[in-house]
This record gives C-alpha cells, structure tokens and sequence, in this order.
C-alpha cells in the first residue's frame, strides 16, 4: 500500500491562483514569497514529510504515548523526529527571524504544515501548540518574556502548551478554580489542576513553557477575572540555562479513541506550595491574551481535517486501484474496483472537498499576512476582519470534513478499512478529536453567527458574498458544462447563504435562541459556498493555463474536478436554508425529561 506522498502540484496550484501567493510576495516583509524560494521549502518540507515523519505515523498510533513513573515516553521515533524537524527550522518557518525564525509568510507556514500534519498528525500536535505559545508571548509579552523565551521556542528547543480546562469546568472556562498568589516579587505562585492538555509532558525538548489560566485574589467572577501566566516545566536562570524543576508535575495520561501518539495530559500545579508563573498580559485580561494562541491554533486545527482527509484519500486511491472485485459496467470482469461508480463517486467526494478545503484554508491564511503587512492601513483591517470571519469557519467545516472523509476512506476499503492492519481506521480515529478540541464546532457555530456575522455592521461577511457573486460574469464566459454547472449552482447557493445571514441578523436581535439553533447548518452552509467559489476560481485558472499549453492532463482533472463539487456538493448549501431558518418549536418540542423515553 502506498504511503504517504505530499501533494506538491496540488499545493503549489492553490497557493498561486486560489490565494494570490504572487500578490503577496509585493507585500512589504513578505518578499521572500517569490515562486523559486516558495518551491525550495516546498518541495524540502514535502522530503521530511515523506520521509521522516510518514514512518512514524504507525508507531505512534500502535505503540503511543507512554506514561511510567510519572515521566511520559513518547511513541518509537518520534524524539528523534522531532530532533531533526526543529534542527531543520521546520518549527520557525513564520516567526521573526531576530528570534531564529524564516520569516515567510504564514501562507507559507499552513502549505508546509499541511504536509507535516498529512505526514503524522500526533506528532505534529507539538509544534502546533508550540506555535500558538509563540503567538501569543509575541504579541503579549514583556521584552524581558520574549528575551526569555521566544528564541529557544521559535527554533524548536523549547516547546508550549496551552492550559484552559479543568474537571469541573469543560467549555466553561470561565468555571476554572486554578489560583495565582503574588509571591512579592513579580511572580505568581499557582496551584490547580488541568485536563486535556497537549505534550504537556514529553521527552522531546528540554524545557516545556505552559501558558496558563489561572484566578487572581478579588478577581471577578466567570471570564472576566481570569488571567493568563507563563508557568516553564524548568525555571529559567538570569543567564538563559535552566534551573531548578518548578511545582508541576503530569498525574497521567488519557487513553484515546486517536491520535495515540499523543500525549494527553492531566497537570497539577503546586502540589508543594506552587509552581512559581509570571503574568502575561494584563491582570483578569487573560482571555483576551490566550485568544490570540487559541486562533492561531484553531486555524491549524481546520488544516488538521484537510490534512487527515488528504492522508486518507491518498490510500483510498491506491487501495482501489489495486483491489479487483466484481463486474463494474464500464471496466469487465475481474476490474479493479476505482472502476465501480459508487466507488468512484466516493473517490471524488474526497478529492473535491478536500480542494475546497484548502483552497479556504490557505485563503484564510493569505489573509492573516495581509492584515499584518498590507501598507494600507484600511486594507489591513478589512483583511483582519476576513480572518475572524473565516477561522470559525475554516475549522469547523474542515474538522467536520476530516471525520466524514476519512469515513468514507474505510468505506472504499470495505471490510479491510475495518481491519487496523490496512491503516484506513487511524484516520477515521484521529480524525474524530478535531471538531471537539480548540473549541467544539457548536462553539465555532456560535462565534461565526453571534460574534463575526455583526462584524463591521455586517459588512464583513457582505462583502465577502460579493466578492463571491463577483466570479460569475468569469463563469459565464467561461465555456464547457463544468462552468455551466459551477455557474448555476454557485449562484443558487450564494442567493441561499444571503438569505439565511439576513435572517440570522434579524433573529440574532429578536430571537438569540433562534439563531443559535440554526448557527451549525449555517456554518456548513457557509463553508459549502465557499468552498464552491474557491474551487470556480481554480477551475477558471485551470481553464487559462490549459490554454496556454501548461500540462492539460492535471489542468483537466482540476475542471472535472470542480464540476464533480458543482453537481453533487454545491446543491447541499440550498438545501440547508430550511434547518438555518427552522427556529427552535421543533429542538424544544420534546420536554428533557422524555429525550430518554
């Protein structure tokens, strides 16, 4: 069975005319975007993806995470793994290069994570947080914290982890109970417990910086009242050596549907009077600052569903283009099943989504380097503005993707995907965590509806519907039944998704109730039109190119493939209008107490 291979043309395609890589190489201090350096560190991350991380993937799924003696061991070739992606600069590839980063775009930075995730998804999970916690000291830490810090986690040295839940508290963050005393001298003493947390212990790195939420004396209650500290696995001497062990310690470690190679960890903090933290950020502002880490990562969770689903596909293809069964009306007896319809149309449900897929991913990520570098400060917001619009949706969809995908990938297997021998059902597992971590996509659905669908009085997500309604002039001139297609159904669900944000802003006002029940099928709603327009304008590009004699045989497959989208994917997004706009008589139809009758 073949292994994993990165999707390089297919990368470097939605790169250059989904996102507008070409574009963003003019940007100020995103120069080093241009096409030569772009394919070098493409084609370089797509090596060690293959080579290096892809071997791993299996151990780590059968052998896992280990916990013993309260120090956690992780899977077979993992360390050193990790030992040659850090030496590689693979950790710092987006970050500042005066801290040891590359300094590329973070458009960049997703189509390489994209592979290194496709590649081995528990491992990548480190750097993922790493990332974040490099975020968010960037943005919120003193000089001294990122003196401190931001060096050794840019390259890899050192790792991050995020710390929000408790037993008690889930979702609810605001329910914490973990405590920060003043110690008098500008650190905190902390004490508490936390649950789920990602490599928060490991033999991986030396030094492991947690990002902490935790309550001040007298502070408020719920969300309002919490702050955020940096509390390191080892303190860190004047001199930038570590030193002595702080007060916190793994219990244990989760046994997991997935991601096995993973480990999972319940911390506690101060079980000998305190593990010594230091404020990030302002006093009972700690939200705010661990937003800043939380987008980040819910961005790379979206990739997570592209990634596993890209993985998953890849096997589906070459499974059914070796397994031989039965007489398909086009390929005779004893054919090979890829020429089965029904197994063709479920090859094709991969592949398109997943083009959609990443055709919003990288957009979303285009943007963030947009808000961050456009000279044009007006260009700058509405580019922020787009990306908190997207990210709820980049993960919710996406996940939610990743777990149907790969789905379908044990499908094509038929009972050999249900067999761990083949390989399909580690991504069907893994897949499963995505849309509940870093928020659960409920959650994703409220912030698109409640919080990003009001942006800028609405016009945010207004004038993102007209650029999408702006392709059409280019569809119809475009010729052939794929543009046909495209046209006429993409028109058909943008005219449904503005209906149903209308209606959404009405009910937001009148009936919050209402609106929150349909925000789910909106978020699918959403990202199914998108993702509809994305893969139009790779379908136009594809035309053009083709035109001008540049490898017809892939540009055909990129038409047919948005054609396959347009028929038999686009018309779900109409389709979902009613349950957006249904209300909640029916939700609520049933008392509680009989939901168990």
């Amino acid at each position: 069975m073949a292994d994993y291979r990165a999707p390089l043309k297919e990368i470097r395609f939605t790169l250059e005319h989904v996102a507008d890589l070409g574009g963003l190489a003019k940007l100020p201090g995103c120069e080093s975007a241009e096409p030569d350096l772009v394919a070098a560190v493409l084609e370089e991350a797509g090596k060690f993806a293959e080579g290096v991380l892809a071997p791993t993937n299996k151990a780590g799924d059968h052998e896992g995470a280990r916990f013993e003696n309260g120090v956690v061991r992780t899977a077979p070739g993992f360390a050193a793994a990790y030992k040659q992606f850090s030496e590689g600069g693979w950790n710092g590839v987006p970050f500042d290069p005066d801290f040891g980063g590359g300094g590329l775009p973070w458009a960049i930075s997703i189509a390489v994570q994209e592979m290194m995730t496709s590649a081995n998804m528990a491992f990548c999970l480190c750097p993922l947080l790493t990332q974040g916690a490099v975020e968010m000291i960037s943005h919120h830490g003193t000089a001294e914290q990122k003196a401190t810090y931001l060096a050794n986690m840019v390259t890899g040295k050192w790792t991050g982890t995020m710390n929000l839940t408790e037993p008690q508290a889930g979702s609810d963050v605001g329910a914490l109970r973990s405590k920060a005393e003043p110690n008098g001298d500008g650190s905190y003493r902390i004490t508490g417990q936390k649950i789920f947390i990602t490599y928060g212990e490991h033999d991986m790195a030396e030094n492991i910086v947690h990002l902490v939420l935790a309550r001040l004396p007298g502070a408020p209650g719920g969300t309002r009242g919490i702050s955020c500290f940096i509390v390191p696995k080892f303190l860190v001497n004047a001199d930038g050596s570590l030193g002595a062990h702080n007060d916190l310690r793994c219990v244990s470690i989760e046994e997991k549907l997935g991601i096995h190679g993973s480990p999972t960890c319940v911390m506690s903090f101060g079980d000998q009077g305190g593990a010594t933290g230091w404020l990030i950020g302002e006093e009972n502002k700690g939200m705010r600052s661990m937003f800043t880490m939380m987008n980040n990562a819910r961005l790379s969770v979206g990739l997570q569903g592209l990634a596993i689903a890209e993985r998953s596909y890849q096997q589906a293809v070459a499974f059914a283009r070796e397994r031989r069964q039965g007489s398909p009306p086009r390929g005779g007896a004893n054919a090979t099943i890829v020429e089965h319809p029904d197994v063709r149309r479920m090859l094709l449900l991969m592949r398109s989504q997943i083009e959609a897929m990443r055709g919003l991913i990288y957009l979303n990520a285009e943007s963030i380097d947009r808000a961050h570098h456009h000279p044009d400060e007006a260009e700058r917001a509405k580019a922020q503005a787009l990306v908190e619009l997207l990210t709820p949706v980049s993960k919710g969809w996406s996940t939610d993707l990743g777990v149907e995908l790969t789905s379908i990938g044990v499908q094509v297997h038929g009972g050999m995907g249900f067999i761990e021998e083949t390989g399909a059902a580690q991504h069907f597992r893994d897949s499963r965590i995505a849309p509940i971590y870093e928020g659960t996509n409920g959650i994703q659905a409220l912030d698109l509806v409640m919080r990003k669908l009001p942006l800028e009085g609405g016009q945010t997500v207004r004038r993102f519907i007209g650029e999408m309604k702006a392709l059409d002039e280019q569809l119809g001139e475009a010729k052939g039944p794929a543009f046909a297609a495209l046209r006429g159904n993409l028109e058909t669900a943008i005219a449904a998704l503005e209906m149903a944000t209308d209606w959404l802003a009405e009910a937001s006002a009148g009936d919050p109730a209402a609106a929150a029940a349909g925000a789910t099928p909106y978020l699918r709603m959403f990202g199914i039109t998108a993702g509809g327009y994305l893969i139009a304008k790779g379908a136009l590009a594809a035309a053009k190119l083709k035109a001008e004699g540049h490898d017809p045989a892939f540009h055909d497959a990129k038409i047919a493939t948005a054609r396959f989208y347009a028929e038999q994917v686009l018309p779900q997004a109409a389709a979902l209008g009613g349950p957006v706009m249904a209300g909640t008589e029916a939700i609520y139809a049933i008392p509680a107490e009989l939901l168990s009758a």
